[in-house]
């Protein structure tokens, strides 16, 4: 078993000692997956050689024209779909490095809506995209890593996976699975100089609220909630619609984060992107039995002074 090495690397160390440092990024056709791609690629010390993967390549267009001609040497863009394994498998073997330094898992996919409204159809999905394909994506490149005995995981993490948000049930639950697989991998490796990250978001301005999977007012499905909680839904739509409007980020602003990540001698296990919104995560460690978070989040939700968190 390869033994864990004395001396921290950055990405400057790799690019004079190995060429460029080779990043895998998931969920590169927008948000912030794209804006990575482009910033790792766009370098002008050219010291990232950047394979930009999304499930859809039709929609590499705004990526490609983001980078224009600055990614002749830097950026490949590759079919990558985290729910199949073969296609994991297939970008792997066809990566010309035959290695990758940095690995970041950032696709993934949201669900909003009553619990009752969700069909058992749609919650696989949820898992398989957020949960699953993450650990797929982990599983296949993790090996060579071992291997080298260096290498990094960075992983685009939640709020909605360090606290419960109501009408996030089955989200929240696929971002906490994912919690605990970070943690629990980032023991393990450090005994193979493997560094694992997550870098915690709130709202951010991207195509991923565009592509939530979301309960409409006027969808069949919600009448399968009762009135009450129709009513208490409404009231977080209005809720969520404020906090994009007052507190969400810029997908540039994510990036900075990721930058401190791959940058650090000795990274953290989590990065927070938006302090405003610690305190209430902060309240549910202190008080350990859970009931001043639970009363905090539903006063900062639905009461009628609000201002909210989504």
């Amino acid at each position: 078993m390869p033994q864990p090495e004395d001396t921290e690397f950055n990405a400057g160390d790799w690019g004079s000692l190995m060429d460029q440092t080779v990043v895998l990024i998931t969920g590169c056709s927008s948000g912030i997956g794209l804006s990575l791609a482009v910033r790792l690629a766009s370098d002008p010390s050219k010291i990232y050689k950047v394979y930009a993967t999304m499930r859809d390549l039709a929609k590499k267009k705004r990526l490609m024209d983001c980078v224009k001609d600055s990614h002749k040497d830097t950026m490949d863009v590759l079919q990558m779909d985290i729910t199949h394994h073969q296609s994991i498998l297939d970008v792997r073997d066809g990566i010309k490095e035959k290695r990758v330094d940095i690995l970041v898992c950032n696709a993934g996919v949201g669900l909003v809506g009553p619990l009752e409204s969700q069909s058992m159809e749609m919650m696989r999905q949820i898992l398989e995209v957020n949960v699953l394909g993450t650990i797929r994506t982990i599983q296949t490149f993790l090996p060579g890593m071992k291997a080298r005995g260096s290498g990094r995981v960075l992983v685009t993490g939640s709020i909605g996976g360090l606290q419960g948000l109501p009408f996030n049930e089955i989200y929240c639950a696929s971002k906490f699975a994912v919690e605990g697989v970070c943690e629990s991998l980032a023991i393990l490796l450090q005994h193979f100089n493997i560094h694992v990250s997550l870098i915690e978001c709130g709202p951010v301005n991207t195509d991923f609220l565009a592509n939530l999977r979301r309960t409409e007012p006027g969808d069949a499905s919600l009448s399968q909630a009762d009135a009450r909680t129709r009513a208490l839904y409404a009231t977080y739509l209005q809720h969520c619609d404020t906090m994009f409007q007052d507190a969400a980020q810029e997908a540039g602003d994510i990036v900075q984060v990721f930058l401190e990540a791959i940058e650090a001698q000795s990274p953290a296990l989590r990065y927070y992107t938006n302090s405003a919104l610690l305190p209430l995560t902060t309240l549910k460690l202190a008080a350990r039995d859970g009931s001043q978070y639970v009363k905090a989040m539903n006063k900062f939700i639905f009461s009628i002074d609000k201002a909210g968190d989504c």
